[in-house]
């Protein structure tokens, strides 16, 4: 049950500011215990993503007065953020954290974050999942087109635009003489920069798809060979899970949550941050070598139907509540 659509989001947060989010959490407090005091209070009480821009201001608070099991999933926590009125919502994240009979991390980064400011934070793993059945469907046929490369990434500031520059300066590297060619599915109000890296390489290379559906995105996924994505600033990046359920071996970067969802060597390769000749040498390596490719798209399948599929997340996350409102 969705218990409160309060926002507690702020990304600049002032006094003004911070004291009308703390005068509708309490608001929205009061409504929540009234109807608790008619309806009977609930099992277990769980908050997504509690962080500094938008911590959580009511689970902590009526679950203590109510004496029910508090949870958070991929909650965050870093010291660096302790600046000015972040460091008065920073305080609201850290009690979450300590309350919680336990908090779910899908990255050991998050636990590392955790544990570092709350040592005796009870923490569990949850490994990023997704739902495969879409990418399922359509067995991979790389040998359609063995030099198909394929990327999807929306086109917005900040870490998007640095993985879609740092791409193009990696594929200036890779050797001509090889017949690549890049399928960009995605969109975005920074499209005209983007066009704008890839520029030299002309529509002989490029293709260019815009924003697609999940059905179109498995169905290109499926007829192509490698994914490629550097990866700036992913929390772990899904869509590497998804193109590994269509049988993509990946190309990425070492960065931030990449490595949670591609295993190295084995369902891809990652390469040294800001090293586009490093990212080259990998798409290189892949391309000139079908049976490795083959070997790295087939272990990337069976990665995620072991591991990732929504169902394994079920019952990862069955196990964990279970214990955390203990019980049988």
């Amino acid at each position: 049950d969705l218990i409160s659509e309060l926002r507690s989001y702020s990304s600049q947060p002032d006094a003004a500011a911070y004291g009308a989010i703390k005068a509708h959490a309490q608001r929205e407090a009061d409504r929540i215990s009234d109807l608790w005091a008619q309806t009977g209070r609930p099992d277990l009480w769980l908050s997504y993503h509690p962080y500094y821009k938008a911590p959580d201001l009511l689970g902590p608070g009526l679950t203590l007065a109510a004496g029910i099991p508090y949870a958070t999933v991929e909650t965050s926590y870093s010291e660096r953020r302790n600046i000015g009125h972040w460091a008065l919502m920073q305080e609201h994240v850290l009690r979450g954290i300590e309350r919680a009979a336990v908090n779910i991390c899908l990255t050991n980064r998050d636990c590392d974050g955790i544990q570092l400011a709350a040592p005796a934070a009870k923490v569990a793993m949850l490994l990023p999942f997704i739902n495969a059945k879409p990418f399922l469907t359509d067995q991979p046929a790389p040998g359609v087109d063995a030099y198909r490369l394929i990327t999807v990434a929306m086109m917005r500031p900040g870490d998007k635009l640095n993985s879609y520059k740092m791409l193009a300066n990696a594929l200036g590297r890779v050797s001509a003489a090889l017949p690549w060619r890049l399928s960009i599915v995605g969109d975005g109000a920074m499209r005209a920069e983007v066009e704008g890296f890839f520029a030299d390489f002309g529509k002989r290379r490029i293709i260019w798809h815009g924003e697609a559906a999940p059905v179109q995105i498995a169905e290109l996924m499926a007829h192509s060979a490698l994914y490629v994505w550097p990866g700036y600033g992913e929390a772990y990046g899904l869509a590497y899970l998804e193109a590994q359920a269509a049988g993509l071996p990946v190309v990425a970067q070492r960065t931030a949550g990449v490595p949670e969802v591609v295993q190295d060597g084995v369902t891809g390769i990652l390469t040294a941050v800001n090293d586009p000749t490093a990212f080259a040498q990998g798409i290189e390596k892949l391309l000139n070598n079908h049976d490795e490719r083959r070997a790295m798209g087939a272990a990337a399948r069976q990665f995620v139907l072991r591991e990732r599929t929504l169902d394994r997340a079920a019952q990862r996350l069955d196990q964990i509540l279970r214990v955390a409102g203990n019980w049988t």
